[in-house]
């Protein structure tokens, strides 16, 4: 007996999965107009009325039954028992189960990353999973306030699902540079891409396919080799290449014990003083380095340490001198407990 239910329940499982919505709402439509002609033509029957009977019927099928409108001739207690009962529980648990199944099917298809999000924009990509890197990478997004509510596409080819479906979105396919997958992590609305693959050989075809389809986007590209930095660079000028600093971090700590410590809370969102950035008005006047640097310290209490007119270019200045100009249009680098905006500064002050 119990298999024989489990047969049944299997392909009755199958036969409602196989029915489009179109058949669903047509037999429902079908069934309520024949119900409602059947109990009008019995006579005498206050149910079979234009007001009363559509509630009637959602009542009967939904197996609620309240009770307070029921049939009260014998003709009309056995349309009901024989045909609207059991026609619309039918028809009723049939609807249940298609959108049981359109939502779990939907949830299914995203947790494995065959779901698109090409409505997205202004999001952040990263193209690769890396274990507990990327999840490090994604803790480090979220404690940024400026970054924290972001919608996140993660792009990856060995992951089957979902390894964080509560921090981010999901898309997988055969390679990091097919056009399927960056058309479904909508790469061509992205704000930035992070790109960090199995191996420098796939993250430079990544940062490359993300190029093609984005070239506004800032991207960001780890590689463990400096020639695959150099080798993008050539094709991507506006690529951000970091290239592994583990031996120069080790040589660091050796001579100046503790530096490992520095470099990390300055690098960390979560812990401390941060490092961030800010870019110059175009509508300042002049300004000098020292005087930003001493405002900056007792206003916001914030460490001004660098500037530089390019983003990606070598122009870099670390501890630049008191008398620097400072342009409109440069970026600052500064170390502080939060970010601060070029809002937050008076600049018609220090150019006075």
């Amino acid at each position: 007996m119990h298999v024989f239910l489990s047969r049944l329940t299997k392909r009755l499982h199958v036969r409602i999965s196989k029915l489009s919505w179109d058949v669903v709402f047509l037999l429902t439509a079908a069934h309520f107009a024949i119900s409602w002609v059947a109990l009008g033509a019995i006579g005498g029957e206050d149910i079979a009325a234009d007001n009363i009977f559509w509630y009637f019927y959602a009542t009967t099928a939904t197996t609620v039954g309240y009770g307070d409108y029921s049939p009260t001739t014998e003709a009309g207690r056995l349309v009901t028992v024989l045909w609207i009962m059991p026609g619309g529980i039918a028809l009723f648990t049939t609807i249940i189960a298609k959108i049981v199944q359109l939502i779990s099917g939907r949830w299914r298809k995203r947790m494995l990353g065959l779901a698109s999000y090409e409505d997205l924009s202004d999001h952040i990509v990263i193209l690769g999973w890396s274990g507990a890197k990327t999840e490090r990478m994604i803790e480090h997004i979220r404690g940024d306030a400026s970054d924290g509510s972001r919608e996140i596409v993660l792009c990856a080819t060995e992951t089957h699902e979902n390894p964080m479906p509560d921090q981010l979105r999901f898309v997988r396919a055969l390679a990091l540079n097919t056009p399927d997958l960056l058309r479904r992590a909508a790469v061509a609305q992205a704000a930035y891409i992070i790109v960090l693959g199995e191996n420098d050989s796939e993250t430079l075809a990544a940062a490359l396919g993300a190029a093609a389809v984005n070239a506004d986007a800032h991207m960001v590209v780890y590689f463990e080799q400096p020639s695959f930095a150099d080798l993008l660079h050539a094709y991507c000028p506006h690529a951000e290449c970091n290239v592994s600093l583990s031996i120069e971090l080790m040589v660091r700590s050796a001579q100046d014990p503790g530096s490992s410590r520095v470099q990390r809370q300055l690098l960390s969102t979560l812990e401390g003083p941060t490092q961030f950035s800010l870019t110059v008005p175009s509508d300042i006047g002049e300004v000098w380095y020292g005087p930003l640097f001493s405002a900056l310290k007792t206003q916001h209490d914030v460490t001004l340490f660098g500037m530089a007119e390019t983003a990606l270019g070598d122009d870099l200045i670390l501890n630049a001198p008191s008398d620097q100009k400072i342009n409109p249009g440069t970026i600052l680098y500064f170390m502080a407990a939060r970010r601060i905006e070029p809002s937050d500064i008076d600049w018609s002050a220090l150019s006075a």
